[in-house]
Parts: structure tokens; sequence; C-alpha cells
């Protein structure tokens, strides 16, 4: 019997084997650490995200800045770039935010987090528009510009922070003005457990229509196809009539706005969270670049990407009832982020076998 080996079972069968490996690889970490409750240990992980509406309401607060940083990635890897700097155009895009949350209280009801929201926009899109615009006219690298980028934007926005908004207590930014969050919608009533709450707001739904728009962006205009002819063959690009240096431009731009609204979403959430003044780059625009690859690049794989890796987080929490030291934790959970680059190499895999036999196996 002949079975057809399409493009899309080579996929998900690469994601699947990309879980399925970060996760016995991480029950082997378990059995190194502590054997005797790795079981139970390994158990949590699976299965805490859903232990209480109030976990599940968390994993979908977390997921939310990882999927739109999964999707800056994602957009700029369809266009042959490689968006690295997510994290400095998230967290410039988060100051935006604050500081739209935190000065402009005037702003009535709902037009104060709108506006925050597109304030964090166009700042990430200001900030992706550099290496963007390095890389279309000097032909500089965009990992090296966006790498300098992520460090210059860290150390301007602290440097603002300290200048505009600054909670000298906490050494964090002032907490935004309450209608500047985005609305619950409701999810405060579902995701609760008891009188413990879940940061569970609409965010979720923005990152979803956010994915909805680059997929029909990037698969049913002819913009977005002149963004990936581009991204495949400059030179034939060119040939065809495309602008390539516009479409570099353009392609950083989106992911920027796409990073810098992400970064809104997380401090716009409230759950009392603020930006912290510290020397250290924003962890969910690095986590963007495995939520990208596990779900392919494929804007809605990664909004299931996304949601898998904040669940294996919120699951890594309640492992330390199990006598685990945070520090595995967080081993195990980068151990399963990590393997999904794994998922690329067995895509290839599978494509060149099907390549070989024609498609018949």
């Amino acid at each position: 019997m002949k079975i057809k080996f399409s493009d899309s079972f080579a996929d998900a069968l690469s994601s699947v084997t990309a879980i399925l490996v970060g996760l016995f690889a991480g029950f082997i970490i378990l059995l190194i650490s502590n054997a005797p409750q790795a079981p139970q240990g390994f158990w949590a992980i699976l299965t805490s995200g859903f232990s209480t509406m109030n976990d599940l309401g968390q994993v979908l607060y977390f997921a939310t800045p990882i999927i739109m940083t999964g999707l800056s990635v994602g957009f700029s890897a369809k266009t042959g770039l490689f968006n690295i700097g997510a994290a400095g155009q998230f967290i410039v895009g988060a100051y935006a935010a604050v500081i739209v949350g935190v000065k402009c209280a005037f702003l009535p009801g709902h037009l104060h987090w709108i506006t925050a929201l597109l304030a964090a926009m166009l700042a990430g899109a200001l900030w992706g528009a550099i290496p963007g615009i390095f890389k279309a006219i000097f032909n500089v690298n965009e990992v090296i510009s966006c790498i300098m980028t992520n460090y210059i934007g860290m150390y301007l926005v602290n440097f603002l922070i300290t200048k505009t908004a600054y909670d000298s207590l906490r050494n964090q930014s002032m907490r935004v003005a309450a209608k500047a969050n985005l609305p619950k919608m409701g999810m405060d009533n579902i995701f609760r457990d008891g009188f413990i709450v879940s940061s569970a707001n609409s965010g979720i739904l923005v990152a979803v229509l956010f994915a909805v728009l680059i997929f029909i962006i990037l698969e049913k205009t002819s913009f977005g196809y002149e963004l990936k002819a581009c991204g495949f063959n400059r030179d034939a690009a060119r040939y065809a009539g495309i602008n390539e240096k516009r479409s570099i431009v353009l392609s950083m731009v989106i992911a920027g706005a796409m990073a810098g609204v992400g970064g809104a979403l997380l401090y716009l959430a409230g759950s009392g969270k603020s930006i912290n003044v510290v020397d250290v780059l924003a962890q969910e625009g690095f986590n963007g670049i495995p939520v990208a690859l596990l779900g392919l690049n494929n804007p809605i794989g990664i909004i299931f990407s996304g949601l898998l890796v904040s669940y294996l987080n919120v699951g890594g929490f309640n492992m330390q009832l199990y006598n685990f030291a945070p520090q595995i934790i967080e081993i195990i959970i980068a151990v399963i982020i990590y393997f999904s680059a794994f998922a690329l190499l067995v895509r290839e895999f599978f494509n060149s076998l099907r390549k070989r036999r024609g498609d018949d196996l």
C-alpha cells in the first residue's frame, strides 16, 4: 500500500518528535536529580497546567507575550531574515506602553489601553526598522545589528524609566493606571480558584488575532508573496520587479511591531507586573525563537507552540512541591524548549526521504 508523505505531515511529525524527545530528556534530568520523586515531578509538569482553572489562566497569561515574540521571529524567518532582536523590540515596546499607561491618565476608558497598545506597536516597529535598514542599505548581517539593538534597547529603557516613571522603592517602573490595562472580558471570573484569580485577560485574544492576521498577510496577499519571494532569493525577486530593500525593511518593521505588542500585553495585563530596572535582556524575546522553531514559523502553529511552552512553565512551578530545586526546574524547561530546534532536523530528514522515494513509503 502506498502512503503519501505530505509536507504538512512531515511538519507535524517533526514537531511532535521534538516535544517527545524534549520531555524524555527532562525526565532523565529528574531521575538524576531526585530519582524517588521523579515520576511525581514529571507528572506535575504534564498535568499542572490543567490542575485548576487558576493554573489554566496562568498558562494563557504567560503564553500571550511569547506567542507575539514567536510571531515576530517566525514572520522574519518566512521572509529570509533571522530576527534575534525580539528581546530589544519587546522591552522598547513595553516601555512605550507603560509610559502611556502611567502618564496619559487623561485618556478616557478603553482609549487608554488602545493608545498604549498602539504606542508599543509603533515603538517596536521603529526599533525593528534599525537592523532592517542596516541590512537593506549596508548589507549588515541582521543578527549582528539585532544583538546590538537588544543591549542598546535594554540600557535605554533602564535609563528612561529612571527619568520618567521610576518607583525607587521597588527599582522598577510605576504601575500603570487601572484603565490602561486590557479588559478581562470575564476571564477573571472563569480562570480562578476561589479567591485566587489568575492574570488571564483579553491579551490572549489579541495575540490570536495577530497570528491570524500574519497568516493572511503571508499566505493570502501579494504583499506577503513579495516578502517571501525576497526571502527565498533576493536576486530573483529584484529581477521580477520586487523592491528587495523595501521588503527587507518592512519585514523587520512588522516583526518589531509584533514583539513590541508582546511587551505591552505582558505589562498591561493587570497582574501588577512592572519593568524591573536590571541589566538583563527580556527572556520573552528569546523564548520567541524556540516557539517559532517548534511552530515551524507557521503563525497558527506558533499559537499552539506558545501555549505548550507556557504550559510547561506553569507545570515547572508546581514541581517544587516534590523537592526539586528551582534551578533544576529551569534546566528542565530550557532543555524542553531548546530541543525544539531538533524539529528542523527531523523535518529536513523526512523531506529528503520523501524526495528520494518519490513520496512513496
